[in-house]
Formats: C-alpha cells, structure tokens, sequence
C-alpha cells in the first residue's frame, strides 16, 4: 500500500510539473519593452534583449566592423565567403549608411541560389537525410537526392514553413498531382533500414517507429521513443499516445522508387524514349527477341533467355552489348510514402514494444498535452493540420529557436529538439514567444524570420574580451561547419562549380581511408570534385573524411546540434588535406606580385593585414614561397571561425 501511494503520489506531481510547463502553454505575444536608449522603430529584439542587459547593468558591446559584418553575414546566409571587391562596395556603402547598406546586403544574400543550399543543410541533419541503407551492407538509395533537392529548392523560394511541414508529413494526400509535395514524403523514409533483414515484420515496426520519433522531435521538439515499451518516465505522453500518433503512418506503403514527373518531363521523356528505340542496334536487339521469344507465352526475361540454344544467346549478347551504349531512360523516381488501394493495416499497442505482444487497437490521436480535433478523420492532413495548427504551442518556437541557434551558435532554449518537461527553461522566455508569434504573422516566412535577426543590433556586436553568454552580450564566434570550410577553400581558389542539383558526388578521398571500405567510387568528371558539399554522395558508413573530421553527423538519427570537437586531426587535415593543399597552391599563383601579402589577407579573411601582420608576412616570404602565406592563412582561426 505504501509503495502505491508512492507512485501516485509521484505521478500526481508529474502531471503537475506537465501540465505548467512553459513549453506546453500557448504561444502569447508579449508587448515590446520600452529601454531607455532605444528608439520606438528599434528592431524589437534589441528591446527584449537590452532589458535583460540592462538589468544585470550591461549594455551592448560596440558594432562590428563592416569587413567582420559582411563575413559573417555572407558565411551565415549562404556558407560562402564574400569576394574582395563585395568587401570593398560594402565597407563603402556602410560608411554612409549602415542600416542600408546592411539591409541591401541581407537581401541579397537571400535572393542568392546559394541560401538554399546552405541552410538546406541544417534541415538535412534535422531529417536525417543520407543516400544509403545503412547497417551492413549499406546500399544505395538512388533516388533520395531528390528530397535533398526539395529543400534546398523549398528554403530558396521562402516556402512557408507550415507548407513545408505539410508537404512532408501527407503532400501525397494534399497536393497529389504535385510532384514536390510527393517527393517531400521521402522525409519519412530517410531514417536506416535493414533491407535484408530475417525478420520483414520487425524492419517495418523499426521504419515505424523512426517516423513517429522523428516526426516529434523535428516538428515540435518532443522526445517520444521511451513511450514505445511504456508510459514515459519524464514527459506527459503515455503508451497509448504514442502509438495512437504512429497510427498515423502505420497503414503506408513504403515506396522506394516511385515514378514521380511533371508533364513536361513526361513529354521529354517520350521524346528520349522515341530516340533510344530507333537506335539501329537497340531495333536489332528488340528484333530478335520478338522472332525468338516463344507464341502467347508469358515469361519473364529470365526465363526467356533460358528458351535460347547455346549459339541464339552468344547472338543476343553481342546484340545486347551494342545496345547497352545507349542507356534506356526512365521517369524521374523517388522516395515516397502513400496509402494502400486495398485495406489499411490497424495499429496495435505492443507490450513492451514487441510485435510478438500485440494489445488492443488504437486509433490515429495526438498527444493530450498538445490537444488537436479529435472528432475530424485520422489521416496524416490531420496529423499536418495539428502540427502547423498556430494554437499549437510547439511547432513556432521549436523552429524560431532552430534558427536563433544557426545564426548566434545557441538557442534560447539550449535543446533544440527537446522541449520536453525535463529542457531547460529559454533564457529569455518573452523573446521567443514574441518571435514564435512574429514568424506565424509573417506567414512562416523563414527569410522574414533571417531580416528580423540579421538587422539586429544583438546580432550585429563585436567580439569582445568578456562577452556574456546568456544574456548575449557581444559576439561569440562560431566555428564553421565542415561543409562550410571546405566549399569557401574552393571558392576562394576559383575551383568551386556551382552547379546545382542532382545525383550525389564523390570527390576523391584518402587512399588510406579508402583502404578496407567500399562503395566510394571518385566522380569521372573532375568537375563534379568542386561541386558544393552538400551534394556530396551522404553515404552512411563512410562519411566524406574531410567533413567527418569537422563533427559531420550521424545520419543514423535526427541532429538537432552539431558538435564542436577541437582535435588534433583537425588541425592535420587543415595543414595536409588535398583541397587545402591545391587552394594555397592556386591562391598563390593568382596573387599579384607586388601586393601578395595584402592580396591574400584579403581573399582568404576578407581584409587588410595589419601593420605587424604585413611585417610578419614579408618576411616570411623571404624564407618561404607563397603557397605558404596561404596555406598559414586557411589555418588561422579566423578563416575557420566567423568572428
């Protein structure tokens, strides 16, 4: 008896903590904070944060320098560095007018194709995007770099958010003669599979249950898996919930190559197959098969091959062998999910989470804590109706504070997927609801969200000697992604191809890397080698060495935050890697001979040296070629950071 007053006296408490947690109230716009020494139009997140500032008798460090300005804006809003002459404009046009010249220049780097690809990458982590299986034998998705493609594509045209979840979670059912909204499904197909597995029911419930986990943690920050083999220990969500949200996604097909085409590809693609069939040795082959395959007989091209006598099929093959110059084309396919023509599967509560344990069924529902429409249907446009529903608490302050932590290095809230009863509260809890409600108003406007923070006197400080973490004040640099390292290496050397979309790349890796590993076959056209990073093949068991050294993620699972190692490997790479190597080697080369030293300081940390710098350099230049210069310069801490 005691020991059951115990637990429901625990769980008594639980429910209490749940039911006020912040996170878990609705979204409430504040009143902007009047702070003396701010004007009235002052963007309002400098009111939110000075007030703070103020109260601990701080205020905000001086602004940046123009040169670190444009840096950091270009390195953040599109992951590449800005050219000297963009510097030279800009450090002009900010002498005049900085608030202008500011927001002139983040207007451009949004219209810019590159933004796309830059903060697609951040949503990639989050969906755990990779081209392979995984597991042993780790095969090749051919068709997941069209999801990839999506995102860069849906960041650069300012999709609304709330569209852009919807479109993931059931564009199949809302926008079927769309084929984004369908290529958009695959984000639920992304997570590892063990195709070859000995047990077929248990792959399915694994591919289940990483939805629905992903699902919580990407869209509204909650940490569901423990409420798969019994109520959760922490948060509010119990057993029952889980799976009543994993009925959602439980009936689906899973389809790994979907045809998915516009008309206009579909027209091309008739054309193309028009020209493919009259070719004289494809007509040939097509000839023979239809003298030699047996009347009315229905066989598979297996077993028809077996109907050959010895000398019919050495003339096929060579027939064959003319042919296959010419590769057959095909509809563009994807990673998709969708609903079965015939009878939809039922979930069924597991005990413990075993398949083997099957309990009573449990319809489609959502999380209590987070009500939503129970008396509609149960289809996934629910499930995207509950998510971008702008009562739900959740869904806006999880992706404002995704966004605050890409452009500041942290969040408000320091977990960004987990938002859950056991997170730390947001340090500055009237901000992020104002911005929550701000984004909504805006429309989900992610380039509206991006104006608001970059014009920001908090955003726009100096590095200082003290900076305080919490309360923002001063600049904190940020170390640079891998990706981000390696694409301004090329852009800086005049290697990097812009070319945009399609199947992953592989530029060459380490010999020694390779040794024992497999499945990494380097790119035949060198072109492709200097393609941006995140095209990239994202082969699960063998990340690209170069990014892998720079905290690269595991695509295993959902990253809602990279982190950020200092090893010793790193500053190997930095010295010895190829690309570093050829970019000071091409960088020099450029260099003008009468200006190397303040040539280079500007192409690699996009200003001039100082008086001591430049007396450095000239005279290491007397002792050392200037590759040299160059390379010393990429492996500086300002060329890898954004100060």
């Amino acid at each position: 008896m005691k020991t059951l007053l115990i637990i429901f006296a625990a769980l008594l408490v639980h429910d209490t903590v749940a039911s006020d947690h912040w996170a878990f109230q609705p979204v409430r716009r504040p009143e902007v904070p009047v702070v003396a020494g701010l004007v009235s139009e002052a963007n309002p997140i400098d009111a939110f944060i000075l007030r703070q500032l103020g109260e601990a008798g701080m205020g905000f460090a001086p602004e940046a320098t123009a040169e670190r300005l444009i840096r950091r804006m270009a390195l953040d809003l599109i992951g590449l560095p800005p050219k000297p002459d963009e510097v030279e404009v800009f450090v002009k046009a900010f002498s005049s007018d900085p608030e202008r010249a500011c927001s002139a220049l983040i207007d451009r780097l949004l219209e810019s194709p590159h933004y796309g690809e830059r903060w697609g990458r951040h949503w990639l982590d989050v969906a755990r995007f990779a081209e392979t299986d995984g597991f042993e034998h780790d095969a090749v998705r051919p068709h997941a770099w069209r999801y990839r493609d999506y995102v860069i594509r849906s960041y650069n045209d300012d999709k609304p958010y709330d569209r852009f979840i919807c479109e993931q979670v059931a564009g199949d059912v809302l926008w079927p003669d769309e084929p984004q909204a369908r290529i958009a499904t695959g984000f639920n197909l992304l997570g590892p599979d063990m195709v070859d597995s000995a047990d077929q029911e248990q792959r399915r419930l694994n591919r289940l249950t990483d939805m629905t986990d992903t699902t919580a943690l990407a869209f509204v920050g909650l940490t569901m898996g423990c409420a798969k083999c019994h109520d959760h220990p922490f948060e509010p969500i119990t057993q029952r919930e889980y799976y009543g949200l994993q009925a959602f996604y439980t009936p689906l097909d899973f389809n790994d190559a979907a045809p998915v085409y516009t008309p206009a590809e579909l027209s091309s693609h008739k054309m193309d197959l028009a020209r493919y069939e009259s070719r004289a040795e494809v007509v040939a082959l097509a000839a023979f098969d239809m003298e030699h395959r047996p009347a009315g007989r229905k066989l598979s091209h297996k077993a028809y091959l077996k109907t050959l006598s010895k000398d019919e099929k050495a003339a096929r093959d060579k027939l064959e062998e003319s042919a296959r110059r010419y590769k057959r084309p095909e509809l563009p396919a994807a990673l998709t999910v969708s609903y079965p023509s015939g009878p939809w599967r039922k979930t069924r509560l597991l005990n413990r989470g075993e398949y083997s344990q099957p309990r009573e069924v449990v319809p489609p529902g959502f999380p209590k804590i987070v009500p939503g429409d129970e008396t509609r249907p149960k289809d996934r446009r629910d499930l995207a109706a509950w998510l971008t529903d702008p009562g739900n608490p959740l869904t806006a302050r999880v992706m404002v504070n995704r966004v605050w932590r890409q452009h500041f290095g942290r969040g408000l809230v320091a977990t960004p997927s987990d938002f859950g009863v056991t997170s730390k509260a947001p340090t500055h809890p009237e901000l992020l609801d104002w911005l929550a409600s701000e984004f909504v108003r805006d429309g989900w406007s992610l380039k509206a969200l991006h104006r608001l923070i970059l014009s920001s006197k908090t955003w726009r400080q100096a590095v200082v000697d003290s900076p305080d973490r919490l309360l923002y004040r001063g600049w904190l640099p940020k170390r640079l992604e891998g990706e981000v390292i390696r694409d301004s290496l090329l852009e800086i050397s005049g290697r990097l191809n812009p070319a945009m979309y399609g199947p992953g790349v592989m530029p060459p890796i380490p010999a020694e890397v390779f040794k024992g590993a497999s499945g990494w076959s380097p790119s035949k056209d060198s072109a492709d080698h200097g393609r941006r990073s995140i095209y990239i093949f994202a082969r699960r068991n063998l990340r690209f060495p170069f990014l892998e050294v720079f905290d690269a993620p595991d695509s295993n699972l959902s990253c809602s935050a990279r982190q950020e190692s200092t090893t010793a490997p790193q500053s190997l790479t930095l010295l010895n890697a190829a690309d570093v190597v050829e970019a000071a080697r091409q960088v020099a080369e450029s260099l003008p001979k009468n200006t190397i030293v303040a040539s280079a300081y500007r192409r690699i940390l996009g200003r001039d040296p100082s008086a001591e710098e430049a007396d450095l350099a000239e005279r290491f230049l007397q002792r050392s070629p200037a590759k040299e210069l160059c390379r010393a310069l990429f492996n500086l801490n300002e060329f890898v950071y954004a100060y």
